[in-house]
C-alpha cells in the first residue's frame, strides 16, 4: 500500500487552498492509500475527517515556511512510516527520506512581467525577495526525484529554466461537488449583487495581488461604459481593496485611486472573500467571467466558470490558452481596448456567446480531479518499483 506524506503548509490561499480543498476527499475515497498530510489549522477546518488520512495540524509563519520544513518534515515524514512524499509548495526537501513528488506551481519566479511590474511600483524588497525563493524553487526541482506541474505551458517553461524533465498534470474539477452547497451567500454580497441585477456583471474571482493585472480591468471600464451607450455594466470583484484585507503584501493603493481618477466607482462591487463552497452562487449571477492575469500555471476560476456556463474573456498568455482552447475569447494581456472588444463581441453577438459557453462547458468536463489524483497514485508507484 502506498503511505504519501503530503505537505500542504503553503496552502494559505487561491490555488493553493483550491487545491487542498479537492485532493484531500479523493485521497479519502482511495482504499488503496494511507495518507499524513501536514497542513494548517484553517486549511484543516475545511476538511472533513477520514479513516485513511492522518492530519497533523502544523502553524507557523511563511516567512519561516522554508527553514522549518527542511528541519522538521524529514523526521516527521519518518515517524508516520509513509513511503513517499508530496511536497506541494513549490519547495521539495533537500534531505528527504523516501522518493519525493514535488508539485510546482509559482509561474511569478519565471514571469519578467511580474519582476518589470514590481520595478514600477518600487516594491525592491518583494522583488528581492521573490528572486531569492526563485532560487530555491529551481533548485528544489533538481532534489525531488520527480517534478509536476499543473499545465504542459508551465511545464515547458520549467524545462527551459531548469534543464530538468517536468511531468504535466492538469488540475481538475468536479462540478458536483462545486455546485452541492446550497446555503445563501453572506448577506451583505447578496446586497451587493441585487443592487447591480439590471447591469452587464463582468465578475473576476481573486484576492487583490499584482500578477492578476486588475488594473488593466479597471482601465476598460470608462472604455466600455462609453461603447456600451447607456447600458450599465459592473466589475464584480471577490476582494476588498483595502490594506491588509488580502493574502501576501501586496499594496491596492493604486487600483483604488485609480477607480477615482477615471471616476468608475459606481462599476466597481467589491463582494468581498467568498467561501469556496458558495463561489457557485456568484459565477451563477455573472454574464461574463473576465481575467487580464500575465502570470499562470492553471488558474481554475476559468474551469469554474466554463463549468458554471459563464462565457470567459481571457487573457492571451499561453496557460489560458490551454486550460480554455476554444472556450474563450482572448486578448492582449494589457489592452484594455482589447478587453472591452472582446466584452463586446460576446454581449452584442449571441451566436458567438452560445458558441463560447458550449465550447466552455464541453472543455471544463474534460477536468478531473480523481484522474489528477489517480496520475499523482500512478508517479509514486513508478517511484517505488
Amino acid at each position: 500500500m502506498i503511505h504519501l506524506f503530503v505537505n500542504f503548509l503553503a496552502a494559505s490561499a487561491g490555488g493553493g487552498l483550491t487545491y487542498v480543498r479537492n485532493v484531500i476527499p479523493q485521497f479519502a475515497r482511495r482504499t488503496d492509500l494511507r495518507v499524513t498530510a501536514a497542513l494548517s489549522p484553517d486549511a484543516r477546518r475545511e476538511l472533513a475527517a477520514a479513516s485513511n488520512i492522518e492530519f497533523l495540524e502544523l502553524e507557523l509563519p511563511s516567512v519561516a515556511r522554508f527553514w522549518y520544513e527542511q528541519r522538521v518534515l524529514p523526521e516527521l515524514t519518518r515517524k508516520s512510516g509513509a513511503n513517499v512524499l508530496l511536497s506541494a509548495g513549490n519547495f521539495a526537501l533537500r534531505y528527504s527520506p523516501v522518493p519525493q513528488i514535488l508539485l510546482s506551481r509559482n509561474s511569478l519566479y519565471l514571469s519578467r512581467d511580474f519582476f518589470r511590474d514590481l520595478r514600477s511600483r518600487r516594491e525592491y524588497r518583494m522583488l528581492l525577495a521573490t528572486r531569492m525563493r526563485a532560487l530555491l524553487a529551481k533548485r528544489s526541482v533538481h532534489w525531488a526525484d520527480v517534478t509536476v506541474a499543473p499545465s504542459q505551458a508551465f511545464a515547458t517553461e520549467l524545462e527551459r529554466w531548469t534543464g530538468a524533465k517536468i511531468v504535466a498534470l492538469h488540475h481538475g474539477f468536479d462540478k458536483d461537488a462545486f455546485a452541492r452547497d446550497c446555503s445563501p451567500l453572506p448577506e451583505q454580497a447578496q446586497l451587493r449583487l441585487d443592487a447591480v441585477a439590471d447591469c452587464l456583471k463582468i465578475l473576476f474571482v481573486s484576492h487583490y495581488n499584482y500578477y492578476r493585472n486588475f488594473e488593466t480591468l479597471i482601465h476598460a471600464l470608462p472604455l466600455l461604459r462609453h461603447r456600451l451607450a447607456g447600458r450599465k455594466a459592473c466589475l464584480l470583484l471577490t476582494c476588498h481593496l483595502a490594506p491588509g484585507l488580502n493574502p501576501g503584501t501586496y499594496k491596492p493603493d493604486y487600483a483604488k485611486q485609480l477607480i477615482r481618477d477615471l471616476a468608475v466607482s459606481e462599476m466597481v462591487v467589491e463582494l468581498g472573500p467568498i467561501p469556496y463552497h458558495q463561489l457557485h452562487h456568484v459565477y451563477a449571477q455573472a454574464d461574463i467571467y473576465a481575467t487580464a492575469a500575465y502570470a499562470e500555471t492553471f488558474a481554475h476560476p476559468l474551469v469554474e466558470a466554463m463549468a458554471t456556463g459563464v462565457p470567459v474573456v481571457a487573457s492571451d498568455i499561453p496557460v489560458h490558452r490551454e486550460i480554455c482552447g476554444d472556450g474563450a475569447l482572448y486578448f492582449e494581456r494589457f489592452s484594455p481596448e482589447a478587453l472591452v472588444e472582446s466584452i463586446l463581441q460576446i454581449t452584442s453577438e449571441n451566436k458567438v456567446r452560445r458558441s463560447i459557453v458550449e465550447r466552455g462547458t464541453t472543455r471544463a468536463g474534460q477536468f478531473s480531479w480523481k484522474v489528477h489524483v489517480d496520475q499523482i497514485i500512478e508517479l509514486s508507484r513508478l517511484l517505488l518499483e
